[in-house]
């Protein structure tokens, strides 16, 4: 896959446990975290706060919910591999 045009990052807001917090994030992962959150029944903040929760302590938000997106991704992508197989 080539990557011809730049992604922009933009700067988002959300409230974790009655503190508000922003972080920066490319439009194509802000896109999945909304699609993820649909895909589990749930909020986009309240999938926010559950990656906010896990991720281990002095991390950077912003990377933790990359890496959750890629880690999703991979594993629907290791799903749809199983059942073809």
């Amino acid at each position: 896959m080539m990557i011809t045009e730049p992604h922009l990052i933009h700067k988002h807001s959300a409230t974790l446990h009655g503190h508000r917090t922003s972080f920066s994030l490319e439009d194509e992962f802000w896109s999945e975290l909304k699609t993820i959150a649909k895909a589990r029944s749930m909020s986009l903040a309240g999938l926010i706060t559950d990656i906010d929760d896990q991720r281990t302590s002095g991390s950077n938000l912003s990377s933790a919910l990359r890496v959750y997106v890629l880690r999703y991704v991979k594993q629907q992508d290791n799903f749809k591999n199983e059942i073809v197989s």
